[in-house]
């Protein structure tokens, strides 16, 4: 993360002050500072917080690095130092500290003050600003203030006890600074934590040794009984005591540097880039919908008393069987009981493999039932076989539109389900088989065992049965039919695309036409704009021949509840739009 995090410190002698300071370098270190780095000291370590390994080492000092007496330094003479180091944090001629990041190669720099005068003037005016205008209410806690300019800044104000100063506290602040207004912002919750519990453990060991210097030698009965004289008199001794002595931790500079080098390597690790592949499909947010449904009656069921029911017709739900399904499968969001248990016996593998089984005629006769939204009704005696079947037609319908019963030993009407499985005795009603809006697909013994070639290695192949596709409104082979058939119908039989292909190719169409069904559904139903107007849009939409407009208005039927509520909280007011217009 590019960013520097600073300690500051308010003098009573010479106002605000950076005390000690972290960058980030990513390129190499400058020529002077990587030839003189001492090996022999006890800070050769390597360094492990948060899972975030750092060789920490000395690294030489540099002229400009605003611990020297020349004037040409970014940072602040001596004459503007308190002399008991209440204003510095490293003593002169020290080094600093360097940490390296072994997996970015990034460097962690700490010192006083940033060695570039630009960077040295941002981290200043920050300092200032937030020890002095930018206080949030109790002078104690986060704020955030900043401009493009000058950098925004996350800053944090603190005390800490101090048996000698006035008020018997000092006035401190941790800054993070940074160009980027957002990345910060959203790191809000995650910088508030890990400074808190850096303050935290300052104050912490502050407050003992507080709390024991009060107890040799209470400070304020001292001062009562002191004679008045003028402050300035007074705090020239004991205004400025280091940090380090006021929390009895030499090591502490080492210390808030590997805090804040975690800080920024952690901080610039928890926000990452991803690829978004767009907004959810329909089916998605359909899915999605019908699982929060679902986990809403589990928790009804799980609430209620248990009590035998007396054995009824199967329940359906928009896509899913819940007749053999138990409370806990039912919460997965496709809780069709054939697509786990049934898989190895499924007898058509693809729409591919179920058109050459029914010959190409046969197969579009029923395909354009399925797109229309049409009851397809299979009577066989195999329930695996049906099952296949009704797993294979659904991948030509958005989820929103099945409503499967996968068998039954009665008839359904279509209104409960547009995919129903029956045993073969049962009988259909007479009005069903001689209506246009049904197929019935009857699967009966084959009068000779080699009637369908063997096309895949299934454990249970076709040899041994016939399929009879009827309808009472069959499908003239000169028929156009919905465009979207036709495009399945040519990947069905280009034999280039593999099986994964054309699975592919058939959400893509979907979500092509669940497009178009979206325009639709705002013209007609939210805009209700007249039907010239629709027939224009239509044209527009390439889906004016009639099949197509019944397979929009079917489809619409699958719009997803979350898009049809946005749709109606957007919807302008009548004296809105008179207004804009």
């Amino acid at each position: 993360m590019n960013a520097i995090v600073a300690l500051c410190h308010f003098c009573e002698l010479h106002g605000p002050r950076t005390l000690f300071c972290t960058e980030v370098l990513h390129s190499p270190l400058p020529q002077g500072a990587s030839s003189g780095d001492i090996s022999g000291q006890n800070e050769q370590a390597e360094e492990e917080e948060g899972g975030i390994q750092m060789s920490s080492r000395i690294r030489s000092h540099s002229p400009a690095e605003g611990a020297s007496a020349d004037s040409s330094s970014p940072g602040p003479k001596k004459s503007d130092m308190c002399e008991a180091s209440g204003c510095r944090s490293l003593a002169g001629g020290h080094p600093g500290y360097v940490s390296h990041d072994k997996e970015t190669s990034i460097k962690y720099v700490s010192h006083q003050h940033p060695n570039h005068p630009q960077l040295f003037s941002i981290v200043r005016q920050a300092c200032v600003r937030s020890l002095s205008c930018e206080v949030c209410p109790g002078r104690e806690g986060p704020i955030f203030f900043g401009d493009e300019q000058h950098g925004f800044v996350f800053s944090h104000t603190f005390f800490i006890k101090d048996s000698l100063a006035r008020g018997f506290q000092r006035w401190y602040s941790i800054i993070t600074i940074m160009m980027d207004r957002i990345y910060l912002i959203n790191s809000w919750p995650f910088l508030l934590g890990k400074i808190r519990g850096i303050i935290d453990e300052l104050q912490g060991k502050a407050l003992k040794v507080f709390e024991a210097e009060q107890y040799g030698c209470p400070q304020r009965a001292q001062r009562m009984n002191t004679a008045f004289t003028p402050f300035l008199h007074q705090r020239n001794g004991n205004a400025a005591r280091s940090l380090t002595s006021l929390t009895n931790d030499e090591n502490l500079w080492a210390c808030l540097h590997t805090s804040f080098a975690w800080l920024l390597k952690a901080c610039g690790s928890r926000l990452t880039e991803k690829l978004l592949e767009g907004a959810p499909t329909e089916d998605t947010l359909v899915q999605m919908e019908k699982l929060a449904d679902l986990k809403e009656e589990s928790e009804g069921w799980d609430g209620a008393e248990e009590e035998e029911k007396p054995s009824s017709q199967p329940e359906v739900v928009e896509g899913q069987e819940l007749s053999k399904c138990s409370p806990e499968t039912s919460l997965m969001p496709d809780c069709s009981s054939w697509n786990v248990a049934h898989r190895r016996l499924s007898v058509f593998r693809s729409l591919r493999h179920m058109r050459q089984v029914l010959g190409a005629s046969a197969f579009r006769m029923l395909a354009w039932h399925v797109l229309m939204g049409n009851q397809v009704i299979w009577k066989a005696r195999d329930v695996d076989l049906v099952h296949s079947a009704f797993d294979v037609l659904r991948t030509m319908l958005p989820v929103g539109c099945v409503r499967i019963i996968p068998y039954s030993d009665q008839y359904e009407e279509a209104y409960r389900c547009n995919f129903l499985g029956l045993s073969p005795h049962v009988q259909i009603p007479p009005h069903i088989l001689s209506s246009e809006f049904a197929v019935l697909v009857e699967v009966r013994a084959a009068t000779r065992s080699s009637l369908y070639p063997t096309l895949f290695d299934d454990e249970q192949s076709l040899n041994k049965y016939e399929f009879v596709v009827t309808s009472g409104s069959p499908v003239a082979a000169d028929r156009v039919g919905p465009t979207i058939l036709n495009k399945i119908e040519a990947a069905l039989t280009n034999q280039n695309l593999s099986v994964d292909v054309v699975d592919q190719c058939l959400v893509c169409l979907k979500e092509e036409w669940m497009n178009k069904v979206k325009v639709l559904f705002k013209f007609t139903k939210v805009d209700s704009r007249p039907k010239e107007d629709t027939q224009k849009l239509l044209s527009i939409l390439g889906a004016a021949e009639e099949d197509n407009v019944k397979l929009l208005k079917f489809w619409m039927t699958g719009l997803s509840k979350t898009y049809k509520s946005h749709l109606m909280s957007t919807v302008r007011s009548p004296t809105s739009s008179e207004s804009r217009n």
